[in-house]
């Protein structure tokens, strides 16, 4: 609220008109009373706006004529002696735990008054509404009717929390200690009266009327004192109900009095705002009831908290010398509460260097919010963040805990409490940690932030910082982007945002976290971009980025997702096959690829070929840019092998398999529509053979002719197996690598069924002597020369033609003996769950799976050893092992 405003409302309001003669008058503009203070009370505490800069105060104003009903004048004047010396005390000792003087005492022949820090009530004010409060719940009686007739008629409505009350009794205990120890006074009335609480919650020690000198040799030793007396007036004497007893039977008094009178406070606090002595300012009942304090005191102990118990039985013990000082009070369990440190450290922070401050808002007090009542949240914590804010040195690290009440805040909080003060921040200059820690965090302020002063107020510092030179400020502002999308207007985002994004990418084109940035806001606006711009603008950036970072890829890989999810965006298949494929194939031997991106990027590529599939459907007869680019298509179905090798080695695995298994399958090798395996180059020594071998060799010629093509096509395409052996990196030195296997491909089979073994060709033998033959006259078994030296054994392969039985078998057999044990294993083979749908839905995938099948160069089969292969001969579609 403004001071203009204020000053207003104060205008409209019924000040003291006693106090208009009083030249404090002209310094502030006055408001209503809030609440009183002093002996008896004689203070009234008044609301007020310092006229020179608006800060707020609170004027405390004495009226003399109060006292008009002293008839003896030097009573009279000696009460405005003391209220008068008390201020001047209050200016003298000055402590962050002591009331701040903010203008001097001022007088006139009516008044006297002074303006003092903002406060709220006084903690007598505040007790006596707990007590009117408890006897309005409790039963009447005639003891409690004169009781609630002695206290104050002025209360406030204010409830206290337990970290209030523990956070309050510590302050007036170290301005006790303060008072005693670097002071050397001795306070001599400590009671509610003089305690008040500023309207940050914080509670001040006041009533410095009736201080006296300690011992100067020890403070603990007492000094004379004036003892409480009815011939005195009330407003010149301290509270009686709160006197230690030495000092009403004995006349003396020490440091450890003023302990015993904060023990009767504690008490008070803890009995619904009643003091344990109700003497109503008679001597004679004051020495009664202290006779019984420690029966009462037993009484209340339930009430207090445990960690304060014991100390409190010693401070309101009769003999002074059980009575602790202040500096052993502040040492006691109950005040070891880091929230109240944080409290007490927000006091002091004025006296603090940047360097504190800085780590006591970044680390204590963010750290401590959580356990502190979101009541202080904004009655003590945020005026002062608010105040730290103005200051750049420290403003960065005052904006963490600012932007966790934020975050916490309600939306009538935040408009009614937060926003009026923390719209400075937006225009006011700032430090790049600063700014950085403002963007980032963007997004919990517009959360809450009404429309009008989005647009007014947070956008032009968002817009602002996308010119700055600083490369962290910059990615600040493309996070912010990314965050707060949906706060941002249509023509916001094609008009400001999409410009600026285009400008930093032209200028941090090497930066790879401004450029993972610029894509992450791309892929956030760009539904919200029309097809146009996208295709004029976007897709010519997308096109510039260099790939070669994996989160790079990924993000552009996944914008490229997204805009094949609809048509709106503008990608047409003359776009996929031109620009966008030739760009992305080259990945997918990116070596710092994972596993899990390299699937990513092959299933977009595989998502673009299926949508060239379904346009070459629809125009079958319509030549398209694509055809130029066959060989790239030729390298999505033959992975690479020393790619995907690589990335099994590394451990690395899919997080979920079931998501990639329509993949899976569609690249096995039962969605293949090849032709009949054969083996081209296949030769085989003869031998002779008998007339029944010649009858079955006229069976097998067409198997032979079908060789003889298959060499003759593998001559015609030996540059297409150089080329696909350039492109896949594959060495023939790797001899371990071109073994042709089968069982890796087929891991659930059999080794028997997997494995193509050579054969074992029984021989008759010409007598029953003869090398390898046996005694009972049946067909010993012969080892092959591939068989290990160790190994015989029988063969379990038929190797007759099925037209005949019993023939030995001859090298025209050996064809059929593949193609039937292929066959073999395919039939055995569980069928795959995507066969049918890959024959009816991927014509051109099938064209080109085929083709590669065509192309592939002759296979030598070694009798002599395990068959071998060229690296570029893996089947379309089959994946590398």
């Amino acid at each position: 609220m403004g001071a203009r405003t204020m000053f207003s409302k104060f205008k409209s309001s019924s000040a003291p008109n006693v106090l208009e003669s009083n030249p404090i008058w002209h310094h502030f503009e006055v408001g209503q009373q809030s609440a009183t203070a002093g002996p008896e009370h004689v203070w009234r505490i008044l609301d007020a706006y310092r006229k020179s800069d608006g800060k707020e105060v609170s004027i405390f104003f004495f009226d003399k004529r109060s006292a008009e009903k002293l008839h003896k004048p030097k009573r009279k004047e000696a009460v405005t002696g003391i209220l008068r010396d008390g201020v001047r005390q209050l200016e003298r000792f000055r402590h962050p735990k002591i009331l701040q003087v903010m203008h001097s005492v001022e007088e006139c022949p009516e008044t006297l008054a002074f303006a003092s820090e903002p406060v709220l009530a006084s903690l007598a004010n505040v007790l006596a509404f707990q007590e009117a409060k408890s006897i309005a719940n409790a039963q009447s009686s005639t003891t409690t009717q004169q009781n609630v007739q002695a206290r104050p008629v002025y209360t406030k409505e204010y409830e206290m929390l337990d970290i209030e009350l523990k956070y309050g009794l510590l302050q007036i205990t170290e301005a006790l200690s303060f008072l005693h120890y670097s002071g050397h006074v001795l306070h001599r009335n400590v009671c509610p009266s003089s305690i008040l609480i500023t309207k940050k919650g914080t509670w001040k020690l006041a009533g410095l009327e009736f201080l006296g000198r300690v011992n100067e040799i020890d403070g603990l030793d007492p000094v004379t004192c004036q003892a409480w007396s009815s011939k005195l007036s009330k407003m010149a004497q301290p509270n009686l109900d709160y006197i230690a007893p030495e000092v009403q039977q004995q006349s003396i008094c020490s440091i450890l009095s003023d302990m015993f009178s904060l023990g009767m406070v504690i008490c008070a606090v803890f009995n619904q705002g009643r003091s344990l002595i109700q003497s109503n300012h008679s001597c004679s009942t004051y020495l009664k009831q202290i006779e019984g304090l420690e029966e009462q005191v037993r009484g209340i102990l339930p009430r207090v908290p445990v960690p304060l118990q014991e100390a409190v039985v010693r401070l309101l013990h009769k003999d002074r010398r059980q009575r602790p000082t202040a500096q052993l009070l502040s040492l006691i369990k109950y005040f070891s509460d880091p929230s109240v440190h944080a409290l007490q450290f927000l006091d002091v922070i004025n006296m603090k260097d940047p360097t504190q401050k800085t780590h006591f808002y970044k680390n204590t007090l963010k750290e401590v919010l959580p356990y502190i009542p979101r009541k202080l949240w904004y009655q003590h914590i945020w005026p002062y963040l608010q105040m730290e804010s103005r200051s750049q040195e420290v403003l960065a690290a005052v904006l963490q805990p600012m932007l966790y009440i934020i975050q916490d805040s309600t939306v009538e909080e935040y408009e009614t409490i937060i926003l009026p003060t923390f719209r400075a921040v937006f225009s006011t200059p700032k430090s790049i940690q600063a700014t950085v820690i403002l963007l980032e965090n963007l997004h919990l302020i517009l959360e809450k932030t009404p429309r009008d002063d989005i647009r007014s107020e947070v956008l032009p510092m968002l817009y602002t910082s996308f010119e700055s030179t600083t490369a962290q400020v910059q990615a600040a502002a493309l996070v912010a982007v990314s965050n707060v999308t949906e706060y941002l207007d249509d023509s916001a985002i094609r008009r400001m945002v999409l410009p600026k994004l285009k400008g930093v990418f032209e200028k941090n084109s090497t930066d790879v976290r401004i450029m993972s940035n610029v894509l992450s806001c791309i892929e956030c606006i760009l539904e919200r971009l029309d097809k146009q711009q996208i295709i004029d603008e976007v897709l010519p950036l997308l096109w510039e980025v260099k790939l070669q970072e994996p989160e790079i890829a990924i993000r552009v890989v996944n914008i490229y997702r997204l805009m094949l999810n609809d048509k709106k965006y503008g990608l047409s298949v003359n776009l996929m096959a031109t620009r966008v494929m030739p760009s992305l194939l080259p990945q997918t031997v990116n070596p710092a690829l994972n596993l899990e991106q390299f699937t990513i990027l092959l299933e977009v590529l595989q998502e673009m070929l299926n949508h060239i599939d379904r346009y070459v459907r629809y125009c079958p007869n319509l030549k398209i840019p694509f055809a130029d680019h066959s060989f790239y298509v030729v390298f999505v179905f033959n992975l690479n092998r020393n790619q995907r090798n690589k990335l099994k080695l590394d451990n690395l695995l899919l997080p979920s398999p079931e998501r990639h298994r329509p993949l899976r399958h569609q690249y096995s090798s039962d969605n293949m529509h090849a032709p009949p395996f054969n083996i081209p180059n296949l030769r085989i020594e003869q031998r002779k053979t008998s007339s029944a071998e010649d009858m079955d060799r006229k069976n097998s010629i067409g198997s032979m002719s079908m060789t003889a093509s298959a060499e003759n096509m593998a001559r015609k395409n030996s540059m297409a197996g150089m080329i696909g052996s350039w492109w896949y990196g594959s060495s023939s030195s790797t001899n371990d690598s071109n073994f042709l296997r089968v069982a890796n491909a087929f891991p659930n089979r059999r080794l028997s069924d997997n494995t193509l073994m050579t054969p074992k060709i029984r021989i008759a033998p010409s007598c029953a002597s003869s090398p390898g033959g046996t005694p009972g006259g049946g067909l010993p078994i012969r080892r092959h020369s591939s068989t290990g030296p160790q190994e015989r054994r029988g063969s379990n392969i038929n190797l007759s033609p099925p037209t005949g039985g019993g023939m030995p078998i001859t090298s025209s057999s050996v064809p059929y003996l593949l193609s039937s044990s292929m066959n073999s294993i395919r039939g055995t083979r569980r069928p795959s769950v995507s066969s049918t749908s890959s024959q009816q839905g991927s014509g051109l995938l099938q064209t080109f799976g085929s083709g590669m099948v065509r192309q592939l160069p002759p296979i030598c089969l070694n009798l002599n050893g395990p068959p071998t292969h060229s690296p570029s001969l893996q089947p379309s579609g089959q994946p590398s092992h």
